[in-house]
């Protein structure tokens, strides 16, 4: 086996310990309720976070182009309380026809 697929397995086997040492350690105690409320918004803050870079990064700088128009035409369609499915056709149709515009 080569360097490279040694430390892979390392690194997979690494990954599945850090995973299970939180169950196994935790056990049946409950977090505080504090830090659950924290633990709670770490996934909406995450996906945000996520969503601004693809948004309005390039590279290393900030852009608005037509990826930012899809994504207020998304909120809007949200807004809306469409299908999910709308949503992503109404952003994918206002950043194609930025596109084509411009």
């Amino acid at each position: 086996m080569s360097a490279v697929w040694t430390a892979v397995l390392v690194v997979g086997l690494a990954t599945v310990a850090i995973k299970a040492a939180g169950p196994v350690l935790a056990g049946d105690r409950q977090l505080p309720q504090r830090t659950g409320r924290m633990v709670a918004l770490v996934g909406p803050a995450l996906l945000a976070a996520l969503v601004a870079t693809q948004a309005f990064a390039t590279e290393e700088e900030l852009v608005l182009d037509e990826r930012g128009a899809g994504l207020l035409a998304a909120a809007a369609a949200i807004a809306l309380k469409a299908p999910l499915i709308v949503v992503v056709l109404v952003a994918a149709a206002a950043a194609a026809l930025l596109r084509v515009v411009t």
